[in-house]
C-alpha cells in the first residue's frame, strides 16, 4: 500500500526554523515527482515547493521563496522541506504529496497520493 507519512510539525515563535519530513512507502516514490502543500483554516489548499524526481529542479511558492527549501534523499526515500525565518502566515497544515507523472506544477489535482498532514503553527 503506498503511503506517505509527514511529521516534524509543532508549535515555533515567529523568526524561528522546523523541518518537516515526509516518509515514502509501498511505491517507487523516487521516480516520482514530489511537493509540499498547505491549507489554513478556510483556505484552499496551496502549493508551497516542488521537486523533481532527481532532486534537479525545484520550485517555490513566491511567499516562501528564500526562506523553504525542498529537498529528497531517493535513497531513504524521504522528502524534506527546511523551513527558516517563519511567518504567523506560514501557520497551515502541511501535507506532501506525489505525481506518479512526474507534475510539478501547483495543480493539487495532479498529485495522485497524498500524506494526512503535519501541523504548523507560529506564534507571533
Amino acid at each position: 500500500q503506498a503511503q506517505l507519512v509527514e511529521s516534524g510539525g509543532g508549535l515555533v515563535q515567529a523568526g524561528g526554523s522546523l523541518r518537516l519530513s515526509c516518509a515514502a512507502s509501498g511505491r517507487t516514490f523516487s521516480n516520482y515527482a514530489m511537493g509540499w502543500f498547505r491549507q489554513a483554516p478556510g483556505q484552499e489548499r496551496e502549493s508551497v515547493a516542488r521537486i523533481t524526481w532527481d532532486g534537479g529542479r525545484t520550485y517555490y511558492a513566491d511567499s516562501v521563496k528564500g526562506r523553504f527549501t525542498i529537498s529528497r534523499n531517493n535513497a531513504k526515500t524521504t522528502l524534506y522541506l527546511q523551513m527558516n525565518s517563519l511567518k504567523p502566515e506560514d501557520t497551515a497544515l502541511y501535507f506532501c504529496a506525489a505525481s506518479s507523472w512526474g507534475y510539478t506544477g501547483i495543480s493539487a489535482s495532479n498529485y495522485n497520493y497524498w500524506g494526512q498532514g503535519t501541523q504548523v503553527t507560529v506564534s507571533s
